[in-house]
């Protein structure tokens, strides 16, 4: 006998609709979009005494999440030239040309009005402006007016990147108070040493593409003194929460027992380079930040 098979005339149609999906989804960034969202959800969970309203959680990780992903496609949109450029990014939609311009426009667009909707209409005003704010400094200002123009890109446009905490508290109680900044000052320290570590082991990348990358400009030798007293820097920043009475010693222990090792990842990499170093360095500034929030949400609760 002779064994047939049926071919489903709709399966290349559906792999088509699933692989365009999965290309808009690639528009947004996600790994760098769930870590922002962790950090809002965290400032979430420590702006009230008690646990929050989950729906209002529910909505307002959603608002955030989709301006965040709007904001990430404009900046993949408007750097289109550059992932050309750029061994770690030429596979991304657009510069890949699976995703056109317009389509990204459009996409970026039903994100971003959609999120700014949910946010001002179930959650509050203050934090639809806050997060709109945080759009415009991340997509404007950070991708077109400090990135292409100036190795202190990082630092000065670290401020987008460090605006979740703020954004989640704001989001349960209206209100943006000094706790709220100051995880997003942790953030704000954190940004340079984690990114200039990045930048490092793809030096070659950056040159390429002509971004004044601080150690494109300044050499790798200065970048990593940079890294090594922002670390420092860090660590101090991180016991704050401590002096403030905002978190206990549980927190304050694994502040200073995760900096220890920041620190000891940065001393090395300034002491002896390698790529490799300088790769660990960078997945270590990941599980860094995600540990010293999740150290923050139990000191409390514990």
């Amino acid at each position: 006998m002779t064994a047939h098979t049926t071919t489903d005339p709709h399966q290349p149609a559906v792999r088509g609709a699933q692989h365009l999906l999965g290309q808009y989804w690639a528009l947004t960034k996600p790994r760098v979009t769930q870590l922002a969202i962790f950090c809002a959800v965290i400032g979430m969970l420590l702006s009230t005494a008690e646990l929050p309203p989950w729906r209002l959680v529910v909505i307002a990780t959603l608002g955030i999440w989709l301006l965040a992903g709007a904001a990430f496609a404009v900046n993949s949109l408007i750097e289109k030239h550059i992932d050309q450029k750029m061994a770690r990014t030429r596979m991304r939609p657009l510069p890949s040309g699976e995703l056109l311009p317009l389509q990204a426009i459009v996409f970026s667009g039903l994100l971003g009005g959609l999120g700014m909707w949910l946010l001002g209409s179930f959650v509050n005003p203050l934090t639809m402006w806050l997060t709109f704010a945080t759009f415009v400094g991340y997509a404007v200002v950070y991708t077109v007016l400090l990135k292409p123009y100036t190795p202190q890109n990082i630092v000065i446009g670290g401020m987008s990147g460090a605006m979740p905490p703020v954004l989640g508290w704001a989001a349960m109680t209206n209100s943006a108070p000094a706790e709220a900044w100051l995880l997003a000052l942790i953030i704000f320290v954190w940004t340079p040493p984690h990114f200039w570590a990045l930048a490092l082991y793809r030096l070659d990348d950056y040159r390429k593409a002509g971004l004044p990358m601080l150690p494109v400009t300044h050499g790798v030798a200065l970048t990593r003194l940079h890294i090594l007293m922002y670390t420092v820097v860090l660590v101090a920043v991180t016991a704050l929460p401590f002096v403030i009475r905002m978190a206990g010693l549980l927190y304050l222990v694994a502040a200073l027992a995760l900096g220890a090792i920041f620190v000891s990842y940065a001393w090395r990499l300034y002491r002896s380079y390698s790529d490799k170093l300088a790769r660990a360095t960078f997945g270590y500034s990941i599980v860094y930040l995600a540990a010293l929030f999740a150290a923050l949400l139990i000191d409390k609760f514990v």
